[in-house]
């Protein structure tokens, strides 16, 4: 159901209000070069230092601007339960494909308080969700056995964004869920993913390369291996980069430096460090985006 290339999308900011004229224009950006999927309001997203008004928002102003053209994928996780199926129900309603349902975090909740919190939100509204594992920013990691239990009992649940790291991991994921959408978490990890039989990747670097992401995607996909090879070597320095400061903090400097959006952040996310800026530029200017100085 969810294979390709998808974009973990930022918020663009400007004067620390969501810029809806310059989402849509990175909605069409996006639809332009081949990415399967929007994903809006997630952790590239800023989704933690929206508000539940600008949350709505984004999502309904990106599912407008898709306008059915490729899919969305909205963000509605939470760590508050009952918060987490308000926003599923929204996304529902605004004629999202899908949602994508962080674990809770701070909480650290048991496995068991994993399985419930999910089925919760599947036993509320009837969606296709992917589970989001990643837990280096939630504190507590969805065991395969969890999601194996949550795929066998909801019907919805047909993919998980994996960002734990894990290649083993992953591929114990698919061992006990032939049937369920993998995608990578984490753009230096997609090649591997697809291997052991992985369909696509929710991606960061999608933000500023998404023909070369949706092609690495495709190009395996389609059984060329060699050229999502390549494509692989090619994106791995740009993708390092991403994740030199904590994520969206690289990504939306890098926007800002080609002109894509501002590179406004919301506290507690603050500019990035000028050594790293400077690191950063160099790594744009191999991709070919700037002329060496």
């Amino acid at each position: 159901m969810f294979s390709g290339s998808y974009v973990a999308l930022v918020t663009p900011f400007k004067n620390n209000k969501v810029d809806f004229d310059t989402l849509k224009k990175l909605v069409e950006f996006h639809i332009k070069n081949g990415t399967s999927g929007i994903a809006p309001c997630g952790t590239t997203g800023e989704s933690a230092t929206l508000n539940l008004e600008e949350h709505e928002a984004v999502i309904e102003t990106v599912v407008k601007t898709v306008h059915g053209r490729i899919k969305v994928i909205a963000g509605t996780g939470s760590n508050n339960t009952v918060e987490a199926i308000e926003l599923t129900k929204f996304a529902k309603k605004a004629g999202a494909d899908g949602v994508l349902l962080v674990s809770p975090y701070y909480n650290r909740p048991t496995q068991k308080g994993l399985y419930l919190h999910f089925k919760s939100i599947a036993d509320k509204v009837d969606i296709p969700i992917m589970l989001y594992n990643i837990q280096s920013r939630t504190g507590v990691n969805i065991e395969p056995e969890t999601i194996a239990k949550l795929v066998k009992d909801c019907p919805q649940i047909v993919a998980v964004k994996e960002a734990s790291g894990s290649i083993a991991q992953m591929s114990r994921i698919k061992y006990l869920c032939p049937d369920i959408d993998l995608l990578s978490g984490d753009d230096e990890l997609t090649l591997p993913v697809l291997s052991i039989g992985g369909c696509g990747v929710v991606s960061v670097v999608a933000n500023i390369v998404p023909k070369d992401v949706a092609e690495t995607v495709s190009s395996y996909l389609k059984g060329n291996i060699e050229k999502a090879k390549k494509l692989h070597y090619k994106l791995l320095p740009l993708t390092k980069a991403m994740f030199i400061e904590t994520n969206p903090i690289p990504v939306k400097t890098a926007m800002g430096i080609l002109k894509m959006c501002s590179p406004e952040l919301r506290l507690p996310m603050s500019s990035m460090e000028e050594k790293n800026v400077e690191n950063l530029k160099k790594t744009l200017q191999h991709y070919s985006f700037l002329d060496a100085t």
